[in-house]
């Protein structure tokens, strides 16, 4: 195993493994000329800040600096870590250095032994960490959301304004970007000959509609998650109009507008949201989180010894003249042999390209093309796939489905999974850390996208 941690209280410095005392193989001292990033992981709350660390990086140094309260969701981060450095194949070799208090954040802030933050926790505190981070002149890759109450939304537009002005970079772990079915959506959208224009869409019907679902118990890293109690208080987490639904809202304009930076104050406009609640048994309860009774916050969402979790969300709205729709659902547990699934249409004048990942699809991610009042070729569409794509993406093909409908098929090699997203987003930030800079629309796109789901929480009214 290859894990330390340095717990340091407020009088005295403990060195301790996680489990049985093991010494660090690769002290900081030691760290190769390419390490030029130095993470600090800032109250690991939500399992997405191990996944971070599932992989190594060559400009990343193995010295990690962990700040935050001890307790259960610390030590779950710690589990992770060390199941990482000591699995079989392509084990990892971070080294923690851990300090647990009350005044972890101060302590982070004070002794800056990083120069990037990584932020996965409670949401409730995210916005406040971000700005504080970025004030002391420290980049920061958070993950989503964060902001969830609108109150909060000028002070995440200041913390972008601060960040420009130390010259430090703010950036969103979006990893949807990274589904291959996504990708060539995006990449049929692009191409005239085939989709056509986009639809301007009604309410009735929306130009792009993209719908996700979810579930409370599931496999991370390969072992049963533990989620903390308060993931399933809105006050704290969030409800799902200002959580998951970022990624559909990123996806969004990341398709239908790509590289095109979106002003917040002028091209969207929110028509309507709504949001309903998931049941939860007692008993479910006890599985997902180890808790044998519901927490006082909690008890207002239990009902016949059930609690009802405020998570599902669908949200309404015009950007740049498009009609959209979000929509998050969340169930307790997937079906046989599912995960979390996605759902998505992008209408053209020439076709609509639709993903699907329902049984008939056998619970993956399909791509499908269905032409649009015989408006497409088929070999408008042949030629699209076969000879464009295919450049740049290696052995993908066209299925005949029936008449004026086609399915990509896409070879296994390009289905990674979503816990692999989490290093190609990591690629992406160490990239522009290199550069010293983000594109200027990702920062106004990620302003435009908080700003939507924030507009989708009043809308809907507090939980």
């Amino acid at each position: 195993m290859k894990l330390k941690c340095a717990l340091f209280g407020w009088t005295a410095a403990v060195i301790l493994a996680v489990t049985g005392g093991c010494p660090a193989e690769k002290p900081a001292s030691e760290a190769g000329p390419d390490c030029q990033v130095r993470l600090m992981v800032l109250d690991p709350g939500h399992f997405h800040a191990a996944l971070v660390q599932k992989t190594m990086y060559e400009e990343v140094c193995p010295d990690v600096y962990v700040y935050a309260p001890d307790g259960s969701e610390l030590q779950e981060y710690l589990r992770s870590i060390e199941a990482f450095n000591s699995r079989a194949e392509n084990p990892t070799s971070w080294v923690l250095n851990v300090y647990k208090g009350e005044d972890y954040l101060e302590q982070m802030l004070s002794e800056k032994k990083g120069n990037a933050v990584v932020l996965s926790g409670k949401n409730s505190l995210k916005t406040d960490y971000i700005y504080q981070s970025v004030q002391a002149g420290l980049n920061v890759l958070a993950d989503k959301p964060m902001v969830i109450v609108p109150e909060k939304f000028p002070l995440l537009v200041d913390a972008f304004e601060t960040a420009k002005k130390k010259g430090v970079l703010l950036y969103d772990i979006m990893t949807e970007r990274y589904e291959i079915t996504t990708i060539l959506q995006k990449e049929l959208s692009a191409i005239p000959e085939v989709f056509g224009s986009f639809e301007k869409g009604s309410p009735e019907e929306p130009a792009v509609s993209k719908e996700s679902v979810h579930h409370f118990f599931k496999d991370v890293a390969g072992r049963p998650l533990r989620r903390p109690a308060w993931f399933f208080d809105p006050a704290q987490r969030g409800d799902d109009l200002a959580d998951v639904s970022t990624h559909l809202v990123d996806l969004i304009q990341w398709e239908c507008f790509p590289q095109q930076p979106i002003d917040y104050r002028t091209d969207i406009r929110m028509l309507s949201a709504r949001r309903w609640t998931t049941p939860m048994t007692a008993e479910q309860f006890r599985e997902i989180t180890g808790m044998e009774s519901w927490p006082e916050y909690l008890r207002p969402y239990v009902k016949d010894d059930a609690l009802h979790v405020p998570a599902n969300g669908q949200m309404d709205y015009v950007i740049r003249g498009l009609h959209a729709r979000v929509s998050v659902r969340w169930e307790y547990r997937a079906p046989e042999g599912a995960g979390d699934m996605h759902f998505s249409v992008l209408r053209g004048s020439r076709c609509s390209l639709v993903i699907r990942q329902g049984p008939q699809e056998q619970y993956k991610p399909t791509l499908y093309v269905e032409a649009r009042g015989g408006n497409l070729p088929a070999e408008n569409l042949r030629k699209a796939v076969l000879e464009t794509l295919q450049g740049r993406y290696p052995g993908i093909g066209l299925e005949p489905i029936a008449e004026g409908r086609w399915k990509i098929v896409i070879p296994e090699q390009y289905h990674v999974g979503h816990e692999a997203h989490f290093a190609q987003v990591m690629q992406n930030f160490l990239g522009c850390l290199k550069e010293g800079r983000l594109p200027e629309w990702e920062v106004s796109n990620m302003l435009a996208k908080y700003y939507t789901t924030m507009e989708a929480v009043k809308a809907a009214g507090r939980p």
